[in-house]
């Protein structure tokens, strides 16, 4: 059984781009995403696409993770049934300590900027880089899933309400 070990963080500046190896556009769909936590998504970039499945634990941090390829042209066909979507450039970082990913994300979610880090283990060490913000690793509200049905552009609405 696989497990997704992520730390997450708002960023605040632009001092990630020093240590940019990558990026890539990515398109997520998810077909499920139930009260349970549990999630089914297919993603898509350029040339790559995969199932996954995810699955709560009882730390917000660690989550059950399936993650299946796929054919792009058969995932393209699923994204288009997906009822919520979401769109993103994911910017892959050299930083020791963990696979480190910045997400900048688009259309309704434009403005939201998230840092994810992939850790070994629960209790890796981690030193947190001065343009990470607010932790929100247990913010299910700010997860992708939960910014699919309810984008960021809405959520900022309400909060100057």
């Amino acid at each position: 059984m696989g497990l997704e070990i992520e730390r997450r963080f708002l960023v605040v500046d632009d001092g990630w781009r020093q240590f940019l190896q990558y990026s890539e556009p990515l398109q997520q769909g998810y077909l499920s995403q139930g009260s349970s936590g549990f999630t089914i998504r297919v993603r898509c970039s350029a040339q790559k696409a995969w199932l996954t499945i995810k699955a709560p634990t009882a730390d917000p941090v660690i989550r059950h993770e399936f993650e299946l390829a796929m054919p792009l042209a058969e995932a393209l066909q699923l994204l288009d049934l997906t009822p919520c979507r979401i769109k993103k450039t994911r910017h892959h970082l050299l930083l020791p300590g963990g696979d480190w990913v910045i997400d900048v994300f688009e259309a309704e979610n434009a403005g939201l900027i998230i840092a994810e880090v992939e850790l070994p283990k629960a209790d890796s060490p981690l030193e947190i880089p001065l343009w990470c913000g607010a932790e929100i690793s247990d913010r299910g509200e700010l997860s992708n899933a939960a910014l699919a049905v309810k984008p960021w552009k809405f959520r900022q609405l309400e909060a100057k309400m």
